[in-house]
C-alpha cells in the first residue's frame, strides 16, 4: 500500500468504497476485501450502509486501529443541532467512537460554505473524528474553506478519472496542502471498455481498470474504487507492482473531454468553473 500524507494525516491510498451498495452487498464483499488487502473504507450517512460496513468490519474481526474509516454529512444536516446529532447516528451506526475523516458532502445552494465549515470543525474539536474535509467543491470554494477553518482541510472528494480534466483543482489543491480523494475512477463503466487503457494495460499485464487506478495514485491522489464482484476486488487491490511511464500518464490524460463530467446534481454542486 501507498499513502498521501496531509496536515498530519496518514491515508491510504488506495480506499474501497461503497456508493449504491445494498446492505447484502456490503456485508458480503468487505470481509473480500479485507482479505485482498483493503484498510480504507468509504462510506456517507446518505449511501444508507454505514450500519451494514460496520457490522462487516466488526463481524470480519477488523482491528479498529488498522482502519481508516471515512463517512460524509448529507446537506439536509447543515444546521447546529442536526449536524452533531447526525455524526453521532453515523459513529453509531459503524460502531465506533470517531471516524478517521469527516467529509462535508456537497456545498449545496442553502448554506454558506463558512458555516459548514465552522459545523465540521465543532465536532471535530469535539472528538468524533480524526481529520476533516470537503467533498465536490470548486476551486474557490475550497480556498474559502481553507482560510476559514481552524482545523487543517486534508481532503476535497471529487469526481476524477480519464475523461475529466481537473488539472486546475489539483493545482489549487497542492497549493494549499490539500489532498485530492478521487471517485468515479471507472467512470460509471466506461474505463474498462476504453481501447487505449486496454492497449496499455496490455504492456503491463494489466486490465484498464487497473491501469486508470494506478494512473490516478501516481499522480498523488487517493483512489477509491468500487466493486460487489468478487473477482474484481483482488484485481482492483493489485496495483502497486507496476508503474506507468510519462507517455502513458499523458496518453491517458489525452482522455479528457470538455463534457466529460458525469457527477453535477442541480442544488448541489457548484458552479465548477469558480
Amino acid at each position: 500500500m501507498e499513502y498521501v500524507n496531509a496536515h498530519g494525516a496518514t491515508i491510504p491510498a488506495l480506499g474501497f468504497g461503497v456508493f449504491r451498495m445494498t446492505d447484502a452487498e456490503v456485508e458480503a464483499i468487505v470481509p473480500a476485501a479485507l482479505e485482498a488487502g483493503f484498510r480504507h473504507f468509504d462510506t456517507a450517512q446518505i449511501y444508507g450502509n454505514e450500519a451494514a460496513l460496520g457490522r462487516a468490519l466488526n463481524a470480519a474481526g477488523a482491528r479498529r486501529e488498522d482502519l481508516f474509516l471515512t463517512t460524509k454529512v448529507w446537506v439536509d444536516k447543515y444546521a447546529k443541532g442536526p449536524f452533531a446529532a447526525s455524526v453521532d447516528e453515523s459513529l453509531d451506526k459503524l460502531g465506533v467512537d470517531q471516524v478517521d475523516l469527516l467529509l462535508l458532502h456537497w456545498p449545496g445552494d442553502k448554506v454558506p460554505v463558512a458555516e459548514q465549515v465552522a459545523l465540521i470543525n465543532e465536532v471535530q474539536a469535539a472528538g468524533r473524528t480524526r481529520f476533516i474535509g470537503v467533498s465536490n467543491q470548486n476551486v474557490s470554494q475550497l480556498r474559502e474553506s481553507v482560510a476559514v477553518s481552524p482545523a487543517p482541510i486534508v481532503t476535497n472528494q471529487i469526481e476524477v478519472h480519464p475523461y475529466l480534466d481537473q488539472s486546475t483543482m489539483a493545482a489549487a489543491a497542492n497549493d494549499l496542502g490539500v489532498s485530492i480523494t478521487a471517485y468515479y475512477g471507472m467512470a460509471d463503466g466506461a474505463v474498462p471498455q476504453d481501447a487505449l487503457l486496454q492497449k496499455i494495460g496490455a504492456q503491463h499485464g494489466k486490465t484498464a481498470a487497473q491501469v486508470a487506478l494506478r494512473w490516478l495514485i501516481q499522480q498523488g491522489y487517493i483512489a477509491l474504487s468500487k466493486t460487489a464482484n468478487h473477482a474484481r476486488v483482488p484485481e482492483n487491490f493489485d496495483i502497486f507492482d507496476f508503474t506507468l511511464s510519462a507517455e502513458d500518464m499523458a496518453a491517458i490524460a489525452g482522455l479528457s473531454h470538455p463534457d466529460g463530467r458525469i457527477v453535477s446534481p442541480d442544488g448541489l454542486a457548484p458552479d465548477w468553473t469558480a
